[in-house]
């Protein structure tokens, strides 16, 4: 568990979110900071824009390397990724997104596309649900009290995505669960804190 976890100040909460795009820089992948802002800035507004919610087989692919970039890469998953008919991503994802506001079927949902798991899942319902969902990452897991070692299950997802609503609420009211994780990502250097 990290210090800032039980934290009793917004300001320090802040201050780590505040550090979140340098540690995104430090962490020595040359299409990361291009991915991160393509996930945070225009992504959440494209999904959004749309009639029926959803991401497409190019998003879905960018935001797979975001993730695999944000942590540890894993080729057989973006090749699986990569595979999924495009029409296949609309419309699966389209039914996944139209089940926010539960909280796990548009995990589960997307999960049904290859090499798409729990964390991938929670990146495409984070960027259309900041209030609801944050992305699955260990780094922060670990962070998180009573949670155990991470699992890579919809039941350890819902715990964690369940811990960091929580906290989003005691932090301040304008604080979402996706600024929780990015803040506690930062906390602990994101990859660079990684054991290797």
């Amino acid at each position: 568990m990290s210090p800032l976890w039980d934290a009793a100040t917004k300001v320090e909460w802040q201050h780590a979110l505040e550090g979140y795009e340098n540690v995104v820089a430090r962490q020595g992948v040359a299409k990361l900071p291009g991915l991160d802002a393509w996930y945070r800035d225009e992504l959440p507004g494209a999904i959004a824009a749309r009639r029926e919610p959803h991401v497409t087989h190019a998003e879905l692919v960018r935001l797979t390397e975001w993730k695999m970039a944000r942590g540890v890469w894993r080729a057989p998953n973006l090749v699986l990724v990569r595979g999924n008919d495009s029409d296949s991503v609309i419309t699966t994802s389209t039914d996944a997104l139209s089940k926010i506001p539960h909280p796990t079927a548009p995990i589960v949902t997307m999960a049904k596309l290859d090499g798409v798991g729990p964390a991938t899942a929670s990146a495409a319902a984070a960027a259309a649900a900041r209030m609801i969902y944050p992305f699955f990452d260990e780094l922060v897991a670990a962070q998180v009290p009573g949670l155990g070692k991470v699992a890579w299950t919809l039941g350890y997802y819902a715990r964690y995505a369940a811990m960091l609503r929580e906290r989003a609420e005691r932090v301040g009211e304008e604080w979402t669960p996706v600024m929780v994780e990015r803040a506690l990502w930062a906390n602990v250097g994101g990859k660079a804190g990684r054991k290797r």
